[in-house]
């Protein structure tokens, strides 16, 4: 049996430079710990044991943060998030896999800072599918070191990653752009003037755009009107009991009622819905 390696209830949570120094000095495991700790967390659902997992991995998640340090966030908050990680690995953890848990835990660790990065790196999202964020992390590595690209640097980019071209250029274009506040702070005059605030207009109260929204409506509730009395009886019943009313029935109600499954129930109801839309798109 490995002797236990002394380890710390808590970290000191004062500073990050206090925390960053406190992560540093916990003790590495050895495999042999590391896999008996690992053992003991899969087997025996030992919590002590997933702490010191956690614990001595600390000074991987700092390091990895820093190297996001270029986005403008947080140190405290990218390290939280990569701990999250480290905890999601720890406990997803195989000590059969023949693996140490660093090499492991490095996907979750990351992750959980890349989603941190992308929800607050703008207040509008630069990327938001896989293909996207993909890009967009080795879009802005690249540019470090070739700066605006080239239409050829472009359409390497693009091979590399698998995306269109277009992608690459929109993605450069976003990581470029700043957010802007709509308003300029109270006391900052030179500013106010280009301000959002200062020169976009408020078209929610003109006149031509609230008939057109008003004569929008009453096409939209007189074609819903229309192709309501057009469905048959039962349609009608069901859709309106279902949905157009403040005490909407359930489809084992209405089956009871009609003497049918509530399945079928589900497939009038569809019907009728889908002919609803066919006739509101007209």
């Amino acid at each position: 049996m490995t002797t236990a390696l002394a380890m710390p209830q808590t970290l000191p949570t004062g500073s990050m430079e206090a925390y960053v120094s406190a992560a540093f000095q916990l003790p590495m495991l050895t495999a042999e710990r590391e896999r008996e700790l690992a053992l003991q967390l899969r087997d025996e659902q030992n919590l002590e044991a997933a702490r010191e997992l956690v614990l001595s991995h600390l000074r991987f998640v700092v390091r990895i943060a820093r190297g996001y340090s270029g986005y403008g966030l947080s140190q405290n908050d990218l390290v939280q998030e990569g701990t999250v990680g480290l905890m999601k690995a720890v406990r997803r953890f195989d000590p059969d896999m023949g693996v140490r848990l660093v090499s492991f835990a490095v996907h979750w660790i990351k992750a959980e800072m890349h989603e941190f990065i992308i929800r607050n790196w703008r207040i509008v999202k630069v990327a938001t599918t896989k293909a996207q964020r993909k890009l967009f992390f080795n879009l802005r590595s690249s540019k470090k070191r070739l700066g605006w690209f080239s239409q050829e640097e472009i359409e390497g980019v693009a091979q590399d990653l698998g995306v269109k071209p277009e992608t690459v250029v929109e993605m450069e274009a976003r990581m470029s752009n700043h957010d802007v506040a709509f308003e300029a702070p109270d006391d900052d005059e030179e500013a106010a003037s280009f301000a959002p605030a200062a020169y976009l207009t408020d078209m929610r109260h003109e006149p031509a755009a609230q008939i057109e929204a008003e004569d929008t409506e009453q096409q939209q509730q007189t074609a819903l009107a229309n192709a309501i009395a057009e469905l048959d009886e039962r349609s009608r019943d069901i859709l309106e009991r279902r949905w157009l009313t403040d005490n909407k029935e359930t489809l084992h109600d209405l089956a009871d009622e009609y003497g049918v499954s509530a399945e079928r129930i589900r497939q009038i109801e569809n019907a009728a819905m889908k002919k609803l839309r066919t006739a509101l798109a007209a």
